[in-house]
């Protein structure tokens, strides 16, 4: 028998967006969200304590309402004029162009979890917060069941998988190359603090953890070089504040293939810039599509992008907040911080050294030993359950409850979300929400996807 209606494996954006959204809707139901942190709506990514940790998008595009994409700006009007965040006023620019920091953005998460629970209580609904983790899942023809990792056992009538992402740096992997034994964690300045300032630190990955790995250095004092590798050696462009442009993929339906949509897109950003338009301009139109076009697109031009336009596709499309940005460039302008094509072959014992790494520097057939003070993973998330070292993915995985997602990207769903087993059965009981969906819709962790698929998930469990 189950004692409770929905359970949800996760409470940080995506779970708590999910009670969110079901505390809001008519009808007297009980939802208990099994987070092992202390708080709801933080997780991995809004946990973070320092200012320059900020998000990469301003306040005009993060909203968790997707029904106001003006709710973050409204809050943080509030918030900034209550007292909170007074570095603000130093950036001299309107409240929605601002770049809140994440654990500030983890607030606004929790006011709204608060708000929504006032509404839910006036329904007869309740939300519980279960401080543990979830170690399996079994799902009968009329309720789920979760072991959770101190012996107790759930049951409910669904559960959701929003177990949000699983960053490389803090996620243990199955044939593992031990860079994460060796590396300092990219968030963690107190054991940044340890590191010799004035010491070489190599970095492996360009992406946006990177530059939260700069800011954590910057704040914890270091003051010597770093080298960053990254396979193809690109970094994030940085986020402007754009003009408005014509949404061409709406205009235009015979676009329908990631070869025609860049070949387009291009040409859209030639436009732009031939009439002093910011090229960012077009590239932002395609936001609201790429979910349909990923999902229309065969699984032979799936892997041709993510093969040959990925690397390409993140640096553009996922871009860096302007602080970040500017950091950056100062370290490149004073020399200390150079950025290297090179992939990294394993880690190597050198007599003396602090750590050493193997890498095969782009073009060159012979691979080279680079040591440094400390080392940094910043590999950015991993996607692919079947490498993650955790209980819940390899369990659900081994006894073929879920299967892994297009190009072994999250875990296979339906459109709703309802999880697909290894003998391709579509469940009734349990469901997936936020990035277990990567491999579905590409885009599935930004926060007005993960707001949009918790609406939509939520009227679903409620009919």
């Amino acid at each position: 028998m189950s004692d409770t209606d929905i359970l949800i494996v996760g409470g940080g954006l995506s779970g708590t967006m999910l009670a969110v959204q079901l505390l809001r809707l008519p009808g007297s139901r009980r939802i208990r969200v099994i987070e092992p942190r202390s708080e709801l709506g933080r997780g991995e990514a809004y946990s973070a304590t320092e200012l320059g940790h900020t998000l990469n998008g301003n306040a005009a595009r993060m909203s968790v309402d997707p029904d106001n994409p003006d709710d973050l700006t409204q809050w943080l009007e509030q918030y900034l004029a209550s007292g909170g965040w007074p570095e603000a006023a130093q950036q001299a620019v309107p409240v929605a162009e601002l770049f809140p920091p994440r654990g500030i953005f983890g607030l606004y998460v929790q006011q709204r979890l608060a708000e929504a629970q006032a509404v839910g209580a006036h329904y007869g609904s309740s939300v519980e917060h279960i401080r543990a983790e979830v170690v399996d899942v079994r799902t009968g023809s009329e309720s789920v069941t979760l072991q959770l990792s101190d012996d107790r056992v759930l049951h409910g009538a669904f559960a959701v998988l929003a177990t949000g992402m699983f960053a490389a740096a803090r996620t243990a992997q199955r044939q593992s190359s031990g860079l994460n034994a060796a590396a300092v964690d990219p968030w963690d300045v107190q054991a940044m603090r340890r590191i010799d300032p004035r010491g070489r630190v190599v970095i492996i990955g360009s992406g946006l953890t990177m530059v939260d790995a700069l800011e954590s250095l910057q704040q914890a004092g270091h003051r010597g070089p770093i080298d960053v590798y990254s396979r193809h050696g690109l970094l994030p462009h940085v986020r402007r504040q754009l003009p408005a442009w014509v949404d061409f993929l709406a205009l235009d339906h015979t676009l329908r293939s990631p070869r025609q949509v860049m070949r387009a897109l291009r040409e859209q950003c030639r436009q732009a810039q031939a009439a002093g338009i910011d090229w960012q301009a077009p590239l932002d139109t395609v936001r609201v599509h790429i979910a349909r076009l990923w999902s229309q697109a065969s699984e032979r031009q799936k892997r041709q992008f993510v093969r040959h336009v990925r690397p390409w596709w993140e640096s553009h499309h996922h871009r860096s907040p302007p602080q970040g940005a500017a950091l950056l460039e100062r370290l490149q302008r004073e020399g200390r911080l150079h950025v290297h094509a090179a992939s990294l072959q394993g880690l190597e014992a050198v007599a003396g050294e602090p750590v050493s790494v193997r890498l095969r520097f782009r073009g060159e057939d012979r691979s080279r030993v680079v040591s440094a003070a400390a080392l940094i993973n910043s590999t950015g998330i991993e996607y692919d359950w079947r490498r993650v070292a955790r209980p819940l993915p390899q369990r659900l995985l081994e006894r073929g409850l879920v299967q892994p997602g297009p190009l072994a990207l999250g875990i296979a769903a339906d459109a709703g979300g309802a999880v697909v087993d290894a003998g391709g059965v579509v469940s009734t009981r349990l469901f997936a929400m936020g990035p277990p969906l990567r491999g579905m819709w590409w885009e599935s962790t930004a926060v007005t996807d993960v707001a949009l698929q918790a609406k939509a998930l939520a009227a679903r469990l409620v009919l």
